[in-house]
């Protein structure tokens, strides 16, 4: 006699004994986590009419977890996802009331209104760096980050090594940022030394459109933490802080290759074949104002994905448009000079 099935789980309609990872019956193929599936349904509906697509697409992507890859019902609520994560790229924050002597059209008024924006400015930056410092909560993004500013340390110094280190993070830090407006559960960064850092996700992306601004969202948080690193040595006169500019431009620049597992290559992955064209003369175009020898690599991988490999059905102008601003920013940024004491 065999006690190794007592207390399995049965089919509620028919019986059948379940294997524990299964998600639907054998024999009559009723789903088994129906109960949970109805509740998430009714959670994500209710998001959805509060406005908030990003928890509704996070609610819907736990129920795709629970239903078999091939069922129908998989393939309708993978249908709501790609057409929410529209939704949620274009959902601005929820927009605050004017007061009422912020809308005066005196002096004061004007004034007023200029204190108004500037505290929603404020707010918003507060709101970034809240954010930012989430990801140093997490034990293994710290201890990674020590160990990997220790290696950079040893090889440039601890100023250099610090600046490079949080600038990637920052670079990080997009991913997780765009991955959450996604509703996609994912870990916070984890640095690999020499290698740099990566975030891991713990579902599945449903369209090119989104793995691309997915992508495409570090380096564009790059460019950001590469801007306010130059704009610190404007204002402080430090090199250092120029060359981790530089660096972190260089950085960006070169993870927008499409190749391999680069954002870049993610990137590329939403472009039509027009598209990769227009990306490929883009790198030339930067090339011949910088100079910078990157953009080479960049032109003839864009090439080269132009003329083989598989195309969505779809163009999509705003991965278009974030991909040249992008290069077209970055290479500027990496023609900084640097001039570091001897």
């Amino acid at each position: 006699m065999t006690t190794a099935t007592i207390g399995a789980p049965r089919c509620v309609r028919c019986g059948t004994e379940l294997a524990p990872a299964i998600l639907s019956c054998p024999s009559c193929r009723q789903l088994v986590h129906t109960e949970t599936l109805a509740r998430l349904a009714a959670e994500a509906a209710a998001a959805t009419r509060a406005g908030d697509a990003s928890g509704a697409l996070a609610l819907w992507r736990r129920a795709l977890e629970l239903l078999p890859p091939t069922s129908e019902q998989a393939r309708v609520i993978a249908t709501r996802v790609v057409d929410l994560s529209r939704v949620a790229e274009v959902t601005p924050a929820a927009a605050a009331k004017r007061p009422g002597w912020a809308k005066a059209g005196t002096a004061a008024g004007v004034i007023g209104l200029l204190l108004w924006k500037f505290k929603f400015v404020v707010v918003f930056v507060l709101t970034k760096l809240k954010f930012l410092a989430l990801g140093l909560t997490k034990a293994g993004t710290a201890f990674s980050m020590v160990l990997s500013l220790g290696v950079y340390w040893a090889a440039w110094g601890w100023r250099f090594a610090l600046g490079v280190i949080l600038t990637m993070y920052v670079h990080e830090m997009g991913h997780v940022a765009s991955l959450r407006r996604y509703g996609i559960a994912a870990t916070a960064p984890m640095f690999v030394p020499g290698l740099g850092a990566f975030v891991r996700l713990k579902q599945t992306l449903q369209s090119p459109r989104e793995d691309a601004r997915v992508g495409l969202a570090g380096p564009i948080w790059g460019l950001g933490a590469t801007l306010a690193t130059y704009g610190l040595y404007l204002a402080l006169g430090w090199p250092v802080l120029a060359a981790v500019a530089k660096f972190s431009a260089w950085l960006n620049l070169f993870n927008l290759l499409p190749v391999w597992q680069l954002d870049g290559g993610r990137g590329f992955a939403a472009l039509t074949r027009n598209q990769r064209w227009g990306m490929a003369a883009a790198c030339g175009a930067a090339y011949w104002v910088t100079k910078e020898g990157l953009l080479v690599l960049l032109l003839l991988a864009s090439a080269a994905r132009a003329w083989r490999g598989t195309t969505p059905a779809e163009p999509d102008s705003g991965v278009l448009v974030q991909f040249v601003g992008l290069v077209l920013s970055l290479a500027l940024l990496a023609t900084i000079h640097v001039t570091l004491p001897t």
